[in-house]
């Protein structure tokens, strides 16, 4: 009988495609026809021989630095593998010995990283360091260990050194600061006399005008611009238009008065100062007696019924209240942020007076409700939307159920466990299934609560009759319940050039009826 012949192909392995890196410190021997660079990539070529079985192979490009240091990777040949590596065609790298490839440690460990990131492995032929193996692994991970550890020791030694050099009045970097250049060879802020006058004349102004704003406004008219400089990726960085931060970022900053920040407290600083100790002070007393006019008078005074609610179509930036006074007469209104900032030149929106807005909005919300269809229309919706959260609530409530009735059966095992010793372990854990055993009790309540006030939502009727209640009401509230009333119906303003926009809130309605509900049987409970 012939049995037929069966063959057995293995699977080919996969290619590692192998890159030899060699380095020699000096030039001395480079000459020669076998030299040291040569002796290190046949040392490698025969260990990637020995490899062949696992499909490893010697790329013909080759990687060598000849009379370049270790302690640092500005090295032609390093960066041609590094480039090739990042590029996709090398799966490891050989060297010699773990020093060829440097000698410094924290470069080591980035090289390592780079590597890691592409997958790339790295192989000491002399040292019998893979990191395809777990052993080399290891010893890669005890070496990152101890670089992060230096890094951490290194920025702790540069804070500390910036910390002292700024106590001692030091010039230590930073942003640039009008009216100073920086001498580089000394590392000290040297005046610039043209921008000097100009920081001058910012502070002589605002004593005249007491105004960021104004102040801005002024220097953008006559052609000014902030301090322009170049960043270290070639960007060109300021030289922009003024705004009121920036000419308040100027007026504090005291560099000008010659001294220097360090965690809120300040020093002599080595560079000369450019603002009299007498001006800053000036300047400064306008500055507080500005912050508490502001806090006492636009906070407390104001009221401000849209406040947080009110945006601005043009910009997409928040409108807040505001005041002014003419002739002794109180003037509210909303400005644009974006406005404030920049000038009132750079919003279409600018301002609007607060009696006017507010007045339409009210307007708007009476016109809309009494509407029937539309009373509708939002009724259905927010029925919807209490029957989805109706829904979510009764999820959450088996979920709490089955969660309790879980805790109790552990805490039942852990009693019976512990024979009446509970100590150490047992009695920590005990402790903790205790207390979330407590804590899903009382999130239980909260959750049925919520469903039994659920069970009790207004009727379209209701709604529409508590809408009529309030109409008449309205010239009689406070602006605080005038607030909490429009706060609950809607859910934001828009305001552009050509009109406004409203934006209802989901459930106002309905909660706005309960609350109608809720006074009616309390006045005929007390009439009772």
């Amino acid at each position: 009988m012939i049995r037929p012949v069966t063959t057995s192909t293995a699977a080919p392995a996969k290619v590692v495609r192998c890159a030899i890196y060699t380095r020699k410190s000096h030039e001395e021997g480079l000459e020669q026809e076998f030299n040291s660079l040569d002796a290190q990539r046949e040392s490698c070529e025969a260990y990637v021989a020995s490899q062949r079985h696992d499909g490893w192979v010697v790329l013909p490009t080759r990687y060598d630095d000849g009379g370049f240091s270790g302690g640092n990777t500005e090295r032609p040949a390093l960066k041609r593998l590094l480039d090739d590596v990042e590029a996709g065609r090398i799966d490891a790298v050989l060297c010699y010995k773990l020093d060829r490839l440097s000698r410094s440690l924290a470069d080591f460990v980035r090289l390592m990283e780079r590597f890691e990131n592409r997958g790339v492995s790295f192989v000491s032929v002399t040292q019998h360091f893979d990191t395809q193996s777990s052993m080399g692994r290891l010893t890669l991970n005890v070496l990152l260990s101890f670089a992060q550890f230096e890094r951490e020791v290194t920025a702790e030694r540069i804070r500390d050194k910036l910390a002292a050099a700024k106590m001692k009045g030091k010039y230590v970097g930073g942003r640039p600061v009008l009216g100073y250049d920086v001498d580089r060879e000394r590392m000290r802020l040297v005046i610039n006399k043209g921008e000097a006058d100009l920081v001058r004349h910012i502070f002589r102004r605002f004593i005249q005008l007491g105004s960021c704003m104004l102040v801005a406004r002024e220097l953008n008219r006559e052609g000014h611009r902030t301090k322009a400089w170049t960043a270290r990726s070639g960007k060109k960085r300021g030289g922009v238009l003024w705004n009121k931060a920036y000419v308040h970022w100027t007026l504090t900053n005291r560099r000008y008065v010659g001294e220097v920040m360090h965690q809120g407290q300040a020093y002599p600083g080595e560079h000369e100062a450019i603002i009299d100790r007498r001006t800053w002070d000036r300047v400064h007393a306008i500055l507080g007696e500005n912050r508490r006019y502001r806090a006492t008078q636009t906070r407390k005074k104001t009221a401000a019924i849209l406040k947080g609610i009110l945006r601005c179509g043009a910009c997409g930036t928040p409108m807040a209240p505001a005041y002014t006074t003419r002739r002794r007469r109180r003037y509210q209104y909303y400005v644009c942020h974006a406005a404030s900032k920049n000038g009132h030149d750079t919003c279409p929106v600018k301002s609007v007076p607060a009696g006017q807005i507010e007045g339409a909005v009210f307007e708007y919300l009476r016109s809309l409700f009494a509407d029937p269809e539309m009373v509708a229309w939002t009724f259905r919706a927010t029925q919807g939307q209490a029957e989805e959260d109706r829904r979510g609530l009764a999820q959450e409530r088996d979920a709490v159920r089955r969660r309790l009735a879980d805790l109790r059966k552990a805490i039942g095992r852990l009693v019976r466990a512990a024979d009446g010793k509970a100590e150490g372990a047992i009695s920590d854990e005990l402790r903790r299934l205790n207390e979330e055993h407590a804590e899903a009790e009382e999130r239980l309540r909260e959750v049925e609560d919520a469903l039994g006030r659920q069970g009790d939502l207004p009727t379209e009727q209701d709604v529409a009759a508590a809408l009529k209640a309030i109409d008449p009401l309205w010239a009689e509230l406070f602006p605080a319940e005038k607030e909490r009333l429009v706060r609950l119906l809607v859910e934001s303003v828009t305001v552009r050039p050509d009109g406004l926009s409203v934006r209802l809130r989901p459930g106002g309605l309905t909660a706005l009826a309960a609350e109608v509900q809720d006074a009616e049987t309390e006045s005929v409970e007390a009439t009772a």
